[in-house]
């Protein structure tokens, strides 16, 4: 049966996890403190990468959902992809100093090729095509989908969780209040934004985090990541350090004209929350992989709202 819901939270994982439920017959509100164009969602890269994320098992899966969305997504108009979503898959490589050991996630990602084509300084890697969502382009198409199927989008700075109706928390940092957790904490990131000179191939090296993600305007480049902090504050040296990591790996980034500089909080939590207690079902934690986990989660999502 049809059902009202309220979605907490605004930013990928809200907005995706509205589209489902919209899908499915409901009639959703979603209402944040932040919009979406405010959200830490906005400041990543729209990689697809299972990062700071756990349990492995359910993140893996969870994951994979989320890879063949986006696959579908990029695929060409005459077969039914949307390229106004700002989709795109692109293939890249992750870097390791010593052997590339699989990925705990490898199952999630079609194929995965084992290679020594690598930057002086790294020994092997592993090479494959993952999914990239331009934010600044991707949310606005999830907000259309939104408002297309009727939901609505309110700005509304809560206290606590409305105690009426089915509620579907998606509140990210916000869960420390709203939902009285204090295990979900803020690791902070750092990215910059440069012009596009020309690269079609993303690169990673997950210590650091140092990653660079050719997107179709610009080339997102990072990070940092900083358990505990709270300040949004932008840092001179951290983007000197960036760029200077990232630039190992892309020699041509030592060039390229910095366009942007943002910073963004990322929800980690020791294990995602993903539950229905009472009306209120809980979709938080999801660390640097909001993007990454978003269809999957909303599926689950849905089946939780639609429980007996």
């Amino acid at each position: 049966m049809a059902e009202r819901v309220v979605v907490v939270g605004a930013g990928v994982v809200g907005l995706t996890c509205a589209v489902r439920l919209l899908e499915a017959g409901h009639r959703v509100d979603v209402v944040a403190r932040d919009l979406p164009r405010e959200t830490t969602s906005a400041v990543a890269a729209g990689f697809w990468f299972p990062y700071r994320a756990l349990p492995q098992e359910r993140v893996t899966a969870w994951a994979a959902t989320s890879y063949a969305v986006f696959d579908a997504l990029a695929a060409p108009p005459e077969y039914g992809g949307s390229p106004e979503s700002g989709v795109r898959m692109v293939p890249g490589t992750q870097v390791f100093t010593g052997a590339a050991r699989e990925p705990w996630w490898s199952a999630a990602a079609p194929a995965l090729e084992r290679t020594r084509d690598v930057p002086a300084g790294w020994t092997e890697g592993w090479r494959f095509v993952t999914p990239v969502a331009d934010t600044s382009v991707y949310l606005d198409w999830l907000v259309g989908r939104v408002e297309d199927a009727g939901g609505t989008i309110t700005r509304l700075n809560l206290g606590g969780l409305p105690e009426e109706g089915l509620v579907v928390n998606c509140s990210g940092l916000g869960a420390r209040l709203l939902g009285a957790d204090r295990t979900v904490v803020p690791v902070r990131g750092e990215v910059l934004c440069v012009e596009q000179f020309g690269l079609d191939h993303w690169w990673l090296d997950e210590s650091g985090p140092t990653y660079v993600v050719p997107r179709t305007h610009d080339v997102v480049v990072g990070s940092v990541d900083v358990e505990g902090e709270w300040s949004r504050s932008r840092s001179e040296q951290n983007a000197e350090d960036i760029l200077a990591r990232a630039a190992r790996l892309v020699p041509a980034l030592a060039d390229a004209r910095v366009l942007r500089h943002k910073v963004g909080l990322r929800p980690v939590r020791p294990a995602i929350r993903l539950e229905r207690v009472g009306d209120v079902v809980h979709c938080y934690g999801h660390g640097g992989a909001g993007v990454t986990l978003s269809w999957g989660v909303a599926d689950e999502v849905v089946s939780l709202v639609e429980r007996a």
